[in-house]
Parts: C-alpha cells; sequence; structure tokens
C-alpha cells in the first residue's frame, strides 16, 4: 500500500465510508489516513480517534492523563 500524505477531500470521504475502516462500527482504523482525530461515522457527533496512527494513540493518552491531572488537582483543593 502506499501512503498518501494529501489524499483529497474525496479520498478521505472514500476512507470515511468505507466500512472495512470500521472495526465493531465504531473505532476507526485506516493506515493510510495520517489525521490524529478524523470525525466520527455521523459528522456531526465529532471527531474519533485513528486507532491504525500511532500519533493518534498518543494524542488520546495526553489528553486523557491531562484531563485526569485536573480532575485530582481539583478534588484536592
Amino acid at each position: 500500500m502506499e501512503q498518501n500524505n494529501n489524499p483529497n477531500q474525496a479520498t478521505l470521504d472514500q476512507w470515511h465510508n468505507d466500512p472495512a475502516n470500521w472495526k465493531l462500527g465504531i473505532f476507526y482504523y485506516n493506515k493510510l489516513d495520517t489525521r490524529l482525530f478524523p470525525p466520527k461515522r455521523i459528522k456531526q457527533l465529532g471527531s474519533t480517534v485513528n486507532f491504525a496512527n500511532p500519533k493518534s494513540i498518543m494524542a488520546l493518552i495526553v489528553l486523557v492523563t491531562v484531563i485526569w491531572m485536573v480532575i485530582k488537582f481539583y478534588k484536592s483543593m
């Protein structure tokens, strides 16, 4: 498979609509897609994580850690 660094909107839409890129219908997994947070299946509901992209998973871990630290900080006050 060839790495597509600058896909056009038609390619992004094709990836998004391909059921093979959605594991269990809710987890987006596409090795060719370099976006960190692509849209969910229902685009109006926001973004999801591309679980095939290590940078995306790392961003999710950082986000969850920051939220956890903020909650822990405010509970200790």
